[in-house]
């Protein structure tokens, strides 16, 4: 069977081969057939091809989305694999509690945000994601139902969190939930005129909120808006905000170019930078704002669009941050969308975790071809050369010697991963090095 399985960033789009879980929960071994290699899929909010498997098969597993238990008392939730995180919140708001960690989107399913390990504008509080998982229940190609915790198949746990579906399928997972006053956020918008001034103020800002996150002007010299919130302290009901909207058609170029993005980066920081003083936002614009707008990555045409993320280490992140914008401007790049936060030193549970003590840039490119793979090359050696790693969860290209300098402990991985199961992204760098096909 085939349909479309679409990544994030639509830069490879085809129908692609699925098996149902059913069939895998029933035989898995009759239901693979002769040396095809499986993958899960969640919602495809992946940028990259860590959630594609062009050579064998991929397991949808949105159909898999019950809540299965909450207790408000403690905060805990199980769940199965294919709940979005929105339903999550949802379901637990109204108790007082929330995500300790969310990403960008509320769209990814509880199985994916374990999977890539992700992250939020928190993590200098609550680390990421892979580190509020309780336990989780794990079907291998053996045919066994592996109950991983700290506790139980800690290897295997701890290779899972962070292990882009490559260790067998997560069918549910029980998590700790964060109690808070209010579901909203009050907000503050810090505006800065360079980095310098960003990096002398990002450390105090994580110090006095629960989240930071600044957006930077790629076009110029560093100007940008540091905002950071807290939740409110009272639960009066969420501020409700205007219905999505959304890009409705496919569109046969890109509307993103220079001349767009100078206007756009201009407005947006003048509108930004007089809110200096603490406002009431609601959750969804403060966590999840491209959300409000369905399909947005339709704005970058029908080529697709390449989001490249790094972290550069404390020490290195005044020189080479600056260096890696200088060099995308260079380059005749335009990044839509330019971000920039300070991790924490919590360390991940995660084997394979991107997180580590440093800042973290992420910029999105329209794909033009060789001319921005060139540039991302340039990006990923920065990176590396820094000390600092690329993000496998959102790359569509990195060479496998990136990957084994981001990631040295890939080898410790490989002995975990079901060898069942394989992706685009482990094919072209782990298997590249030597590891089992």
């Amino acid at each position: 069977m085939e349909q479309s399985f679409d990544s994030f960033g639509r830069i490879n789009r085809r129908s692609r081969q699925y098996l149902p879980l059913e069939r895998l929960e029933t035989d898995f071994t009759r239901a693979l057939l002769g040396d095809a290699s499986l993958l899960p899929f969640g919602n495809g909010r992946s940028y990259g091809d860590s959630c594609h498997n062009d050579m064998g098969f991929l397991v949808p597993m949105q159909a898999r989305k019950k809540i299965l238990h909450f207790d408000p008392d403690t905060g805990l939730l199980t769940a199965e694999s294919g709940v979005f995180l929105s339903e999550i919140v949802t379901h637990v708001t109204p108790h007082g509690y929330f995500l300790p960690v969310t990403p960008g989107t509320q769209f990814v399913t509880l199985g994916g945000a374990i999977a890539n390990d992700v992250h939020g504008k928190n993590h200098h509080r609550q680390g990421t994601f892979g580190c509020h998982v309780e336990r989780l229940e794990l079907l291998r190609s053996d045919g066994v139902y592996y109950r991983c915790s700290d506790t139980e198949h800690i290897d295997l746990f701890r290779a899972t969190i962070g292990g882009m579906g490559l260790t067998g399928l997560i069918l549910r997972a029980t998590i700790r939930l964060k109690r808070v006053g209010g579901l909203d956020v009050e907000e503050k918008v810090l505006p800065f005129a360079n980095l310098d001034a960003y990096f002398d103020m990002a450390g105090v800002a994580d110090h006095e909120n629960e989240y930071a996150v600044a957006w930077v002007d790629q076009l110029s010299d560093g100007r940008g808006l540091l905002m950071v919130g807290n939740h409110v302290a009272a639960p009066n009901g969420s501020i409700s905000i205007a219905g999505r909207f959304g890009v409705p058609v496919e569109l046969p170029f890109s509307l993103l170019n220079k001349t767009s993005l100078s206007l756009f980066n201009a407005a947006y920081f003048q509108r930004k930078r007089w809110l200096k003083t603490a406002r009431r936002v609601p959750y969804q614009s403060f966590f999840y704002p491209l959300d409000g707008v369905r399909n947005w990555n339709r704005l970058y045409g029908p080529a697709g669009l390449y989001q490249h993320q790094s972290v550069i280490p404390f020490e290195a992140a005044r020189k080479i941050v600056p260096a890696m914008l200088e060099a995308s401007r260079n380059a005749g790049q335009v990044s839509f969308l330019t971000v920039l936060k300070r991790f924490g030193l919590m360390k991940s549970p995660g084997l394979m975790s991107f997180p580590m003590p440093g800042y973290t840039l992420t910029m999105d490119f329209p794909n033009r071809g060789h001319t921005t793979l060139e540039l991302l090359n340039r990006l990923d050696q920065m990176t590396v050369e820094a000390g600092g790693r690329v993000n496998p969860y959102k790359d569509q290209r990195m060479s496998a010697e990136v990957f084994a300098a981001s990631y040295p402990r890939w080898r410790d991985f490989e002995a975990f991963r079901d060898k069942a199961f394989n992706s685009n992204f482990w094919r072209r760098t782990a298997l590249m090095l030597g590891a089992a096909g």
